[in-house]
Protein backbone atom coordinates (compact mmCIF):
# COMPACT_ATOMS: atom_id res chain seq x y z
CA UNK A 1 0.00 0.00 0.00
CA UNK A 2 1.01 3.56 -0.12
CA UNK A 3 1.46 6.84 2.01
CA UNK A 4 -2.23 8.33 2.49
CA UNK A 5 -3.87 10.47 4.89
CA UNK A 6 -4.48 9.27 8.49
CA UNK A 7 -8.32 10.09 8.25
CA UNK A 8 -8.61 8.84 4.97
CA UNK A 9 -7.04 5.70 5.95
CA UNK A 10 -9.21 5.23 8.94
CA UNK A 11 -12.31 6.00 7.03
CA UNK A 12 -10.98 3.50 4.10
CA UNK A 13 -10.90 0.83 6.90
CA UNK A 14 -14.32 1.51 8.09
CA UNK A 15 -14.00 2.96 11.26
CA UNK A 16 -15.67 6.23 11.18
CA UNK A 17 -16.03 8.87 8.29
CA UNK A 18 -13.45 11.16 7.29
CA UNK A 19 -15.12 13.70 9.05
CA UNK A 20 -15.51 11.82 11.97
CA UNK A 21 -12.08 10.25 11.80
CA UNK A 22 -10.41 13.91 11.62
CA UNK A 23 -12.43 14.10 15.47
CA UNK A 24 -11.30 10.75 16.67
CA UNK A 25 -7.31 12.29 15.89
CA UNK A 26 -7.65 15.72 17.43
CA UNK A 27 -9.10 14.35 20.65
CA UNK A 28 -5.86 12.18 20.95
CA UNK A 29 -7.52 8.44 20.65
CA UNK A 30 -5.52 7.80 17.48
CA UNK A 31 -2.44 6.10 17.96
CA UNK A 32 0.59 5.08 14.99
CA UNK A 33 3.51 3.05 15.94
CA UNK A 34 2.25 3.76 19.80
CA UNK A 35 3.09 7.35 19.39
CA UNK A 36 -0.78 9.66 19.95
CA UNK A 37 -1.14 10.81 15.51
CA UNK A 38 -1.37 14.13 14.50
CA UNK A 39 -4.17 15.26 11.96
CA UNK A 40 -1.75 16.39 9.57
CA UNK A 41 0.03 13.36 9.44
CA UNK A 42 0.73 10.27 6.79
CA UNK A 43 0.62 6.64 6.95
CA UNK A 44 1.22 3.15 5.41
CA UNK A 45 -2.13 1.03 6.59
CA UNK A 46 -0.17 -2.27 5.44
CA UNK A 47 3.52 -1.08 7.35
CA UNK A 48 2.25 1.39 9.85
CA UNK A 49 0.84 -0.07 13.11
CA UNK A 50 -2.65 1.93 13.59
CA UNK A 51 -4.77 1.81 16.29
CA UNK A 52 -7.91 3.91 17.82
CA UNK A 53 -8.79 3.30 21.51
CA UNK A 54 -6.47 0.87 22.21
CA UNK A 55 -7.85 -1.47 19.15
CA UNK A 56 -6.01 -2.27 16.10
CA UNK A 57 -7.04 -1.05 12.63
CA UNK A 58 -6.44 -3.85 10.24
CA UNK A 59 -5.71 -2.64 6.93
CA UNK A 60 -8.28 -3.10 3.56
CA UNK A 61 -7.59 -4.68 0.54
CA UNK A 62 -8.25 -2.35 -2.30
CA UNK A 63 -11.86 -3.34 -4.40
CA UNK A 64 -12.82 -2.17 -7.32
CA UNK A 65 -16.75 -3.48 -8.84
CA UNK A 66 -18.55 -2.91 -11.62
CA UNK A 67 -21.79 -3.41 -11.88
CA UNK A 68 -24.45 -2.47 -14.23
CA UNK A 69 -27.09 -0.40 -12.67
CA UNK A 70 -30.79 -0.87 -12.79
CA UNK A 71 -32.91 1.63 -13.80
CA UNK A 72 -34.61 2.64 -10.53
CA UNK A 73 -31.71 2.22 -8.34
CA UNK A 74 -29.99 5.44 -6.64
CA UNK A 75 -26.56 6.12 -6.33
CA UNK A 76 -26.26 6.64 -2.92
CA UNK A 77 -25.76 4.71 0.98
CA UNK A 78 -29.28 5.65 1.71
CA UNK A 79 -32.39 7.62 0.13
CA UNK A 80 -35.23 9.91 1.72
CA UNK A 81 -37.37 8.73 -0.64
CA UNK A 82 -36.02 4.81 0.56
CA UNK A 83 -35.81 4.06 -3.02
CA UNK A 84 -33.28 0.64 -3.51
CA UNK A 85 -29.51 1.93 -3.62
CA UNK A 86 -26.52 0.21 -5.91
CA UNK A 87 -24.89 -0.36 -2.60
CA UNK A 88 -28.00 -3.31 -1.55
CA UNK A 89 -26.98 -4.62 -4.89
CA UNK A 90 -22.82 -5.13 -4.40
CA UNK A 91 -20.80 -6.86 -1.44
CA UNK A 92 -20.20 -4.55 1.96
CA UNK A 93 -16.64 -3.27 1.46
CA UNK A 94 -15.66 -0.88 3.67
CA UNK A 95 -14.91 2.69 2.49
CA UNK A 96 -16.48 1.84 -1.20
CA UNK A 97 -17.96 4.41 -3.26
CA UNK A 98 -19.30 5.12 -6.88
CA UNK A 99 -17.09 6.45 -9.64
CA UNK A 100 -19.03 8.97 -11.21
CA UNK A 101 -22.88 9.00 -10.54
CA UNK A 102 -25.63 8.14 -12.33
CA UNK A 103 -29.20 9.00 -12.06
CA UNK A 104 -31.86 7.03 -10.91
CA UNK A 105 -33.48 7.05 -14.55
CA UNK A 106 -29.98 5.92 -16.03
CA UNK A 107 -28.77 2.46 -16.15
CA UNK A 108 -25.62 0.84 -17.19
CA UNK A 109 -21.97 0.45 -16.40
CA UNK A 110 -21.13 1.69 -12.39
CA UNK A 111 -17.88 1.55 -11.21
CA UNK A 112 -17.61 1.44 -7.39
CA UNK A 113 -14.08 1.33 -5.31
CA UNK A 114 -12.34 2.32 -1.85
CA UNK A 115 -9.35 3.92 -3.96
CA UNK A 116 -10.12 7.31 -3.01
CA UNK A 117 -7.13 8.87 -5.50
CA UNK A 118 -8.51 6.88 -8.57
CA UNK A 119 -11.86 8.04 -7.95
CA UNK A 120 -10.56 11.37 -8.03
CA UNK A 121 -8.51 10.90 -11.10
CA UNK A 122 -11.34 9.33 -13.27
CA UNK A 123 -13.95 11.87 -12.31
CA UNK A 124 -12.03 15.41 -12.51
CA UNK A 125 -12.77 16.66 -15.46
CA UNK A 126 -9.31 17.99 -16.19
CA UNK A 127 -7.81 14.14 -16.71
CA UNK A 128 -10.55 13.87 -19.52
CA UNK A 129 -11.18 10.56 -19.22
CA UNK A 130 -13.83 8.85 -21.45
CA UNK A 131 -17.49 8.02 -20.79
CA UNK A 132 -19.27 6.24 -23.63
CA UNK A 133 -23.07 6.12 -23.36
CA UNK A 134 -26.22 5.00 -25.56
CA UNK A 135 -28.84 7.21 -25.91
CA UNK A 136 -32.43 6.65 -27.29
CA UNK A 137 -33.93 9.79 -28.45
CA UNK A 138 -36.90 11.28 -30.20
CA UNK A 139 -37.39 14.69 -31.38
CA UNK A 140 -35.24 15.47 -34.09
CA UNK A 141 -34.71 13.89 -37.55
CA UNK A 142 -31.25 11.91 -38.06
CA UNK A 143 -29.24 14.30 -40.21
CA UNK A 144 -30.66 17.35 -37.82
CA UNK A 145 -28.74 15.78 -35.27
CA UNK A 146 -25.88 14.85 -36.95
CA UNK A 147 -25.18 18.52 -37.81
CA UNK A 148 -25.92 19.67 -34.29
CA UNK A 149 -23.34 17.19 -32.78
CA UNK A 150 -20.74 18.65 -35.30
CA UNK A 151 -20.61 22.13 -33.36
CA UNK A 152 -20.29 22.92 -29.76
CA UNK A 153 -22.75 22.57 -27.60
CA UNK A 154 -23.08 24.74 -24.16
CA UNK A 155 -24.61 23.58 -21.32
CA UNK A 156 -24.25 26.12 -18.12
CA UNK A 157 -22.17 28.89 -20.22
CA UNK A 158 -19.90 25.69 -20.82
CA UNK A 159 -19.20 23.63 -24.23
CA UNK A 160 -19.70 20.05 -23.30
CA UNK A 161 -17.03 17.47 -24.10
CA UNK A 162 -17.83 15.91 -26.89
CA UNK A 163 -14.93 13.51 -28.20
CA UNK A 164 -16.74 11.06 -30.62
CA UNK A 165 -20.38 10.89 -31.51
CA UNK A 166 -22.35 8.45 -33.19
CA UNK A 167 -26.41 8.94 -34.94
CA UNK A 168 -28.44 6.02 -36.22
CA UNK A 169 -31.91 5.20 -36.66
CA UNK A 170 -33.69 3.63 -34.52
CA UNK A 171 -36.93 1.84 -34.05
CA UNK A 172 -39.90 4.04 -35.23
CA UNK A 173 -38.81 7.69 -35.54
CA UNK A 174 -36.13 7.01 -32.40
CA UNK A 175 -32.78 8.06 -32.76
CA UNK A 176 -30.10 6.23 -30.93
CA UNK A 177 -26.75 7.70 -30.14
CA UNK A 178 -23.71 6.77 -29.44
CA UNK A 179 -21.83 9.05 -27.13
CA UNK A 180 -18.21 9.26 -25.94
CA UNK A 181 -17.92 12.30 -23.45
CA UNK A 182 -14.47 13.64 -21.76
CA UNK A 183 -16.33 15.00 -18.74
CA UNK A 184 -19.12 13.70 -16.57
CA UNK A 185 -21.25 16.78 -14.65
CA UNK A 186 -24.11 16.42 -13.17
CA UNK A 187 -26.93 15.01 -15.59
CA UNK A 188 -24.68 15.88 -18.48
CA UNK A 189 -26.09 13.48 -21.16
CA UNK A 190 -29.36 14.28 -20.64
CA UNK A 191 -29.07 18.66 -20.28
CA UNK A 192 -26.87 18.06 -24.05
CA UNK A 193 -30.40 16.26 -25.31
CA UNK A 194 -32.72 19.34 -23.60
CA UNK A 195 -30.37 21.54 -25.21
CA UNK A 196 -30.90 19.81 -28.60
CA UNK A 197 -34.98 19.69 -28.28
CA UNK A 198 -34.42 15.80 -27.69
CA UNK A 199 -36.63 13.98 -25.58
CA UNK A 200 -35.04 11.05 -23.61
CA UNK A 201 -36.36 7.21 -23.40
CA UNK A 202 -33.61 5.28 -22.77
CA UNK A 203 -29.71 6.33 -21.18
CA UNK A 204 -27.23 3.77 -20.50
CA UNK A 205 -23.32 4.13 -19.84
CA UNK A 206 -21.53 1.38 -21.70
CA UNK A 207 -17.99 1.93 -21.08
CA UNK A 208 -15.60 4.06 -18.09
CA UNK A 209 -12.48 4.67 -19.34
CA UNK A 210 -10.92 1.15 -20.65
CA UNK A 211 -13.42 -1.01 -18.84
CA UNK A 212 -16.39 -2.20 -21.04
CA UNK A 213 -19.93 -3.09 -19.34
CA UNK A 214 -20.14 -6.17 -21.69
CA UNK A 215 -22.99 -8.55 -21.32
CA UNK A 216 -23.15 -8.25 -17.69
CA UNK A 217 -27.11 -8.18 -16.64
CA UNK A 218 -28.99 -5.50 -15.04
CA UNK A 219 -28.18 -5.92 -11.63
CA UNK A 220 -25.40 -8.12 -11.96
CA UNK A 221 -21.56 -7.03 -10.56
CA UNK A 222 -18.23 -8.85 -10.67
CA UNK A 223 -14.46 -7.71 -9.68
CA UNK A 224 -12.40 -6.08 -11.95
CA UNK A 225 -9.32 -8.01 -12.98
CA UNK A 226 -6.09 -7.25 -12.13
CA UNK A 227 -5.30 -6.21 -16.13
CA UNK A 228 -8.56 -3.95 -16.22
CA UNK A 229 -7.15 -2.02 -12.42
CA UNK A 230 -4.10 -1.56 -14.17
CA UNK A 231 -5.45 -0.22 -17.32
CA UNK A 232 -7.59 2.17 -15.44
CA UNK A 233 -5.06 3.34 -13.30
CA UNK A 234 -3.21 4.21 -16.57
CA UNK A 235 -6.31 6.08 -17.90
CA UNK A 236 -6.30 8.34 -14.70
CA UNK A 237 -2.96 9.09 -14.15
CA UNK A 238 -2.02 11.39 -17.65
CA UNK A 239 -4.30 14.59 -18.85
CA UNK A 240 -6.07 13.63 -22.12
CA UNK A 241 -7.84 16.82 -22.86
CA UNK A 242 -5.99 17.22 -25.93
CA UNK A 243 -8.56 13.82 -26.90
CA UNK A 244 -11.18 16.44 -26.87
CA UNK A 245 -9.84 17.65 -30.26
CA UNK A 246 -9.97 14.70 -32.25
CA UNK A 247 -12.20 14.03 -34.95
CA UNK A 248 -16.01 13.88 -34.74
CA UNK A 249 -18.28 11.55 -37.15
Amino acid sequence: MTKMRLQRALARAGVASRRASENLITAGRVHVNGVVADLGMSVDPGRDTITVGGRRVRPVRTAWILLNKPVGHVVSRRDAQRRPTVFELVPDVPGLTYVGRLDVLTGGLLLLTNDGDAVHRLTHPRFGVERTYRVLVRGRSLQWIREALRRPIPVDGRPVNVIRHRVRSGPGSAMQLTLVLGEGRNRIVRRLCEALGLAVEQLARVSHGPIQLGRLAPGAWRYLTNDEIRSLRAAGSVCTNARANGPRR
